[in-house]
């Protein structure tokens, strides 16, 4: 029996398990990036991967327990900016703010955010993935308290082996927006109405 023994097997050892899902929640980070024209890897589609129905569903609450980590850090980044300095690194007015007491309190401050990157870089192991999910996705998120990815299934199988092929990509990009039909109002109701 497995009571308690949460996740799917997925046909792989624990270690591979793990580094395919870090692999996968890395890649859908990458998607986000900015296009390079020498890059072959440029994907088509922004925020978007396609896998298995059941690596997607392993995968996503990997992804979204990063971007809640990030997206909590937001706070601490904010109240950092009011200390932190324009100069450039190594500038006589840089190393005065690095001596000075704002420095400390600038230190004190994005500590949180700081704790955060490591805690994200300790799942992912990708500086790139790490850097992209901080500075564009959790901004994009930051209102939002959860459910920051969406699963559609596909139509068709993959080749090969049939497998229940699957979309796992960012909400807030291509969502189906609904409008309500308003009735129209006809005369005999606006009289009574009157």
């Amino acid at each position: 029996m497995r009571h308690r023994k949460r996740g799917r097997i997925l046909g792989r050892s624990s270690s591979h398990r793990k580094a395919m899902m870090e692999n996968m929640a890395a890649s859908l980070l990458l998607t986000e990036r900015d296009a390079d024209e020498f890059d072959p890897n440029t994907p088509k589609v922004r925020g978007r991967i396609i896998t298995t129905l059941h690596k997607a569903k392993e995968v996503r609450p990997l992804i979204e327990r990063c971007i809640t980590i990030a997206r909590k850090s937001l706070v601490a980044k904010a109240a950092a900016e009011e200390f932190a300095t324009k100069a450039k690194r190594g500038s006589e007015e840089w190393k005065v703010w690095r001596t000075s007491d704002k420095w400390k309190k600038w230190n004190a401050a994005i500590a949180p955010e700081v704790t955060a990157r490591r805690r994200v870089f300790q799942v992912l192991r990708d500086k790139v993935a790490v850097r992209i999910l901080f500075e564009k996705i959790a901004p994009r998120f930051e209102s939002r308290p959860g459910g920051y990815t969406r699963i559609m299934r596909l139509a068709t199988p993959r080749l090969g082996d049939a497998g229940e092929r699957a979309i796992l990509e960012f909400v807030g990009v291509r969502d189906r927006k609904t409008e309500r039909s308003v009735r129209p109002a006809f005369d005999a109701e606006k009289a009574t109405v009157s």
